[in-house]
């Protein structure tokens, strides 16, 4: 069942397998590289770590991230004041 925020924006996982996933609910990614992806979804920060990861897709506008590799970790961790932006805001901001 996919997670509702209070402003009522969906958030969904879903694993194929260990070596595809799909997320929806993404805001923003923080950093990326072949070891670990971190973004910031609807329902808090996420952070996926793996072996040989890379993003296939991006999609800020419908809020969807495609990772493909060998996915190892899926945790959610809470964000602390002041941490900076993620990397689009820096590129662009």
């Amino acid at each position: 069942m996919p997670y509702e925020d209070m402003a009522g924006a969906r958030h969904h996982l879903e694993l194929e397998g260990r070596e595809r996933l799909l997320v929806t609910g993404v805001e923003e990614v923080e950093r990326f590289d072949e070891e670990e992806i971190v973004m910031n979804t609807t329902a808090g920060t996420l952070v996926v770590g793996g072996t040989n990861l890379h993003i296939g897709k991006l999609n800020l506008d419908g809020g969807e991230l495609h990772v493909d590799g060998l996915i190892h970790t899926l945790l959610y961790e809470e964000q602390t004041p002041g941490q900076s932006g993620g990397l689009l805001r820096r590129l662009f901001g």
